[in-house]
């Protein structure tokens, strides 16, 4: 009887806690800032699960008075990443006081809360952007030592010398500038300088009424211009870009040539580029600013007469420039943004042509899972960086497609990538809404959280903020026009839901509460330093977390700020994730007034 009666006294005590014996808990919350009408959750992590009926308070900081409280969801473990962690959601999105606040849970007699965060209507919009815009002045090439090289810089294997002036180092260790790098790869190709310059110039376009409110709208715009001199600089008297201008990381800027690159950087003269190289989200940049019919270094007459020069040389050449000689998915959503962007700026037939011809074999690369085949055979589209921009590209497609058969074609293939991007993401035990995807290793086709590590580099693999913030752009921009809704974002709830989990995993709501935006938030990446007075920048998001170092199918999951000089595959800025968490939030901010 006694027994009975203290194993009762156990369980009524029990249930009222969390258990936690197992390992640290640890609260995760977006540490800068949440929408005030937004998906709003924080992630308590333990080591065995919260019972049911455990609550969570939230917290205003200045009177530490409770405002609002909870019970938490169910406990759940992704026993990918860990069988000794679990992890359980704290869902207070029906809160929309606006404020600064913590979130707290009690048990065991301990009381645990979380860093503070604001919540604002518009914050996400208020803060970032005016960050970013400080980030990409920072990343300017334009210290005394990179001027006077780049103006007389020699082409690899040349006794050449071209004027490469201006543009954005690439990375907080790296001061080479790239239209884009792993060319050999052919299917990892990120879009760098000519990707972060179009960005510039889509959230001038779309949040002007911001911008003046905020008083940037001279100097971001400004920043678009910049980007685009760059673009007009490196476009060869032949009609080709210049894919790179490596810096060797050498501390002698005399040492910078324009070159093309391989693995380890070992260094070829093959530096001209083919729509995937960079040369399709160039000319698009430089079409779309063409109609600002503003001036800087060159005339807007310059950038529309550089961009149709170089839409026809690389439609003859593209394929030759090709490091495998063949077309694949990069070039299809790279050259449709080209010729959509000249379709929109001229009218002319020859890039209505092309865009139509580049969105259809976009539709045609659809899997029966729904996810795009990135070849001619069977090799899943995945990406480290761009994975959104096929969306995003056919999005600006359809701001001129009117014939309705294409439009509905256009729109269908939107609506199966949406549909696909929530699947396999919800196809998993996933606390976060960690954006997941499809690739094949040794023939076979997974899905999972992180990018393969064994793959077409042979060495490249690094956290994946930028694909995150891509995704975020497209599933909301695309959503508006497949899945709408009478709501803030325009939306259904459940892109909404996938959207914010994406930017809240970069702001600090991931398994190692690290705000991955440089400056802001409470927890950041040590500081890196880089020739020339570069170097971290605020406001500059890092690569972020992998999967775990060793595992060649990127199961695990993995974060590093030391690592014998490899922690920059997690801690180093790289401008895409900058470019596109830009993009990121212009989506969730363009129907913001």
């Amino acid at each position: 009887m006694k027994n009975t009666v203290a194993a009762f006294i156990f369980y009524v005590l029990s249930s009222c806690l969390v258990y936690a014996s197992a390992g640290p808990v640890e609260i995760f919350v977006n540490q800068m800032t949440y929408e005030q009408n937004g998906y709003k959750t924080g992630i308590l992590k333990t080591g065995s699960p919260v019972n049911r009926h455990t609550r969570f308070e939230l917290v205003e900081k200045d009177s530490r008075k409770t405002v609002f409280s909870g019970l938490f969801q169910a406990s759940q473990q992704v026993k990918d990443w860990s069988v000794n962690d679990w992890y359980t959601v704290a869902d207070f999105s029906a809160f929309k006081t606006p404020g600064t606040y913590y979130l707290v849970v009690r048990f065991n007699g301990n009381v645990d809360s979380s860093y503070h965060f604001s919540i604002k209507r518009h914050a996400l919009r208020d803060i970032t952007i005016p960050a970013i815009l400080k980030f990409f002045q920072h990343q300017r090439a334009n210290s005394p030592e990179e001027l006077g090289a780049d103006q007389h810089v020699l082409l690899y294997g040349s006794d050449k010398r071209v004027d490469l002036r201006g543009g954005w180092c690439d990375a907080s260790g790296d001061v080479s500038k790239y239209f884009s790098h792993l060319a050999y790869t052919n299917f990892m190709l990120p879009q760098q300088i000519p990707m972060v310059t179009w960005s510039f110039i889509n959230t001038a376009e779309q949040l002007t009424g911001f911008l003046q409110k905020a008083g940037i709208e001279d100097t971001f715009k400004d920043e678009a211009l910049y980007g685009a001199d760059y673009l007009l600089r490196s476009l060869a008297e032949e009609g080709y870009f210049y894919m790179t201008l490596f810096s060797y990381f050498k501390k002698d800027p005399g040492e910078r040539r324009v070159v093309g690159l391989l693995a380890d950087s070992k260094t070829t003269s093959d530096y001209q580029c083919s729509w995937r190289e960079g040369a399709g989200m160039a000319i698009a940049a430089l079409a779309r600013i063409s109609k600002w019919k503003k001036n800087r270094d060159y005339t807007s007459a310059q950038y529309l007469a550089g961009a149709e020069r170089a839409f026809a040389h690389v439609a003859i050449n593209s394929l030759k420039y090709a490091d495998d000689g063949k077309d694949n998915i990069i070039d299809d959503y790279c050259a449709l943004m080209a010729a959509s962007e000249l379709w929109i700026a001229t009218g002319k037939s020859i890039y209505q042509a092309e865009a139509r011809k580049r969105a259809t074999n976009l539709s045609k690369r659809l899997s029966s899972t729904g996810y795009f085949i990135a070849d001619d055979k069977n090799r899943p589209f995945w990406h480290a960086a761009d994975a959104g921009l096929p969306v995003v590209a056919l999005v600006r497609y359809l701001d001129i497609e009117n014939d309705v058969n294409l439009r509905k074609r256009a729109l269908a293939t939107i609506k199966t990538a949406i549909d696909y991007n929530l699947n396999v993401t919800a196809g998993v035990i996933n606390p976060f809404g960690y954006a997941r995807q499809h690739f094949s290793l040794g023939g076979i086709v997974r899905s999972g959280f992180f990018i393969p590590h064994d793959n077409e580099s042979g060495w490249w693999w690094q956290g994946e903020d930028a694909r995150l913030a891509s995704l975020t752009a497209a599933m909301v921009l695309g959503g508006r026009l497949v899945y709408p809704a009478n709501n803030e974002w325009g939306v259904q709830p459940g892109i909404v839901k996938y959207a914010f989990n994406q930017v809240s995993w970069i702001l600090g709501k991931n398994p190692y509460g690290m705000c991955m935006m440089y400056g802001y938030g409470h927890k950041n990446i040590p500081y890196m330093a880089s020739m020339y007075g570069h170097g971290s920048g605020e406001g500059g998001i890092s690569n972020g977390i992998t999967g775990k170092d060793g595992n060649p199918d990127g199961t695990g999951i993995d974060f590093k700020v030391e690592d014998n000089g490899n922690e920059w595959r997690w801690s180093e800025q790289w401008i895409p994730h900058t470019g596109w968490f830009l993009q990121a939030i212009t989506a969730l901010a363009s129907r913001e007034k």
